[in-house]
């Protein structure tokens, strides 16, 4: 079993503090939904811990098997097992999405003997047409196409431990189902740990957590299991205080 410790995580951007004191512990298998109202730190928290520049970390720690995350620049962490799918997913134009996953195959010591198949039983299995994959990351693709791309691609390169940006961003119902059901899978097939940050309850109908937590201001002022996303829609997010 592996394990995602963070401790007292607090960040700023630009000079502004925006993570005040993040406390959070996934375990493998686990799903941990992280919800808060706009401004709340969600899309930084994710940003902090796959070390995106501009985010500078003033205290805490974060660990991955007793390994120090922080001290390793992103693509060290992807390696170690993190992996984020993006709310926005990056166009990146010249480089194809199969010759993008041999790499990541290659870098984490796997053989790619049997990556092409691989590729077309995932791409088929999450309703991504095969034949994108020979097109450069995410150009031109449609929003759901974007999300099932960055979802085969999660799905084939097993991370222990994967953040989900608003994966429900932009999404239709089909899409959102078959993204939402594909990390499902993966907690129980490979058990992956996921934190998956949205707004919204719908999500969480497909992707099961295990855990809810309520983040304002920068930190988690309450965690639960799913019924705490229910009082959320009935409430909202006045009920909960920073």
């Amino acid at each position: 079993m592996s394990v995602l410790e963070i401790r007292n995580l607090r960040a700023t951007v630009a000079g502004k503090e925006i993570l005040t004191g993040m406390n959070l512990t996934v375990r493998s298998g686990e799903v941990h939904a992280i919800m808060g109202p706009n401004g709340a730190g969600k899309s930084t928290f994710s940003a902090v811990l796959m070390g995106k520049r501009g985010y500078e970390v003033t205290s805490g720690s974060v660990e991955l098997d007793g390994v120090d995350l922080l001290a390793m620049p992103t693509w060290q962490r992807a390696v170690a097992g993190l992996h984020l799918v993006m709310q926005y997913p990056t166009e990146v134009p010249g480089v194809h999405v199969d010759e993008l996953i041999e790499q990541a195959w290659r870098a984490r010591g796997r053989s790619t003997t049997e990556l092409a198949g691989a590729v077309v039983a995932e791409a088929e299995r999450i309703n991504f047409d095969p034949r994108l994959v020979q097109r450069a990351v995410n150009v031109d693709l449609s929003g759901g196409e974007k999300k099932r791309n960055e979802t085969m691609q999660l799905a084939l390169l097993k991370p222990k431990f994967a953040i989900l940006d608003e994966l429900d961003s932009g999404l239709d119902v089909d899409a959102l189902r078959d993204c939402a059901r594909r990390v499902e899978d993966a907690t129980n097939e490979d058990s992956l740990g996921a934190i998956v940050v949205t707004h919204y309850a719908r999500l969480l109908e497909d992707l099961k957590p295990d855990f809810v937590h309520i983040l304002v201001k920068g930190r988690i002022v309450e965690s639960g299991g799913p019924e705490l996303a229910d009082r959320l829609e009935a409430d909202g997010y006045a009920a909960f205080s920073g």
